[in-house]
């Protein structure tokens, strides 16, 4: 491998390169397999020998180490193109979304994605602050779950509005809200997970038609403050598919 070759992977771990050249890295043998059966276009593929024999560029592990993201660096790595999904302009009464506003975890947004990917939700609305889907971090954490679920980025407080506007619902989880075990939920709309330490911002919040609670047990208990926005959406997922399942 060249230096130059090096540089520019490397150089992917970096937001602003990832999206100039609409590129992005992916690491080991099992999402790359995923990835070459979902017909996302690699537009190179780089492997130790024995793996993806006649399909990738063959380094050595200590090349390989250079190239990887990784604390441990894995058997291969594809730079991926990626893909161009179309934004609707309101989330759907029909059909369940997810939307975050100011996520800033990449632990925490790819297990949201994969979170989504379990639960059939196919489309996230992200804040513009929300951490980018593609970051490295991102990408291992969804474990292929970003092949199958749409991540846009977009005024969300803006996008919000149309859709409640449009009678579609839009679910947020707050301190002051109606208990979710309680509350009327429907098959479609939007639910809204905030920031891992602010929550959801006020210009978002102005525009929910429901307010929901995940209560401690019991319910007078003084625990812990908060629970992580992975885990709430975990919770609140499932129990939108638990009312609403068919």
């Amino acid at each position: 491998m060249t230096k130059a070759e090096i540089q520019f992977v490397r150089s992917l771990a970096d937001k602003r390169t990832r999206d100039e050249e609409h590129l992005f890295i992916a690491e080991g043998d099992k999402l790359i397999a995923e990835i070459i059966a979902s017909g996302w276009k690699i537009r190179h593929l780089y492997a130790l020998e024995g793996h993806f024999e006649g399909h990738a560029e063959q380094v050595s592990p200590k090349e390989m180490e250079r190239l990887s993201q990784l604390k441990t660096a894995s058997t291969s790595l594809a730079v991926v193109e990626q893909p161009r999904h179309k934004t609707p302009t309101t989330a759907s009464a029909e059909q369940l979304a997810l939307a975050l506003d100011g996520v800033q975890n990449p632990g925490n947004l790819g297990t949201i994605i994969r979170l989504a990917d379990w639960f059939g939700v196919e489309d996230i609305f992200c804040s513009e602050d929300t951490a980018d889907c593609f970051n490295p971090k991102v990408i291992q954490a969804t474990m292929g779950a970003i092949l199958r679920v749409r991540v846009h980025y977009l005024p969300l407080a803006d996008f919000l509005a149309r859709t409640a506007t449009q009678g579609v619902p839009v679910y947020g989880t707050m301190l002051d809200g109606e208990n979710i075990y309680d509350a009327e939920l429907k098959a479609g709309g939007v639910i809204v997970m905030g920031n891992e330490g602010k929550g959801v911002s006020e210009a978002c919040a102005r525009h929910f038609t429901h307010r929901l609670l995940i209560p401690t047990y019991p319910a007078d208990r003084q625990g812990s403050e908060s629970l992580n926005v992975a885990m709430a959406t975990g919770i609140v997922c499932a129990e939108f598919r638990r009312r609403t399942r068919g």
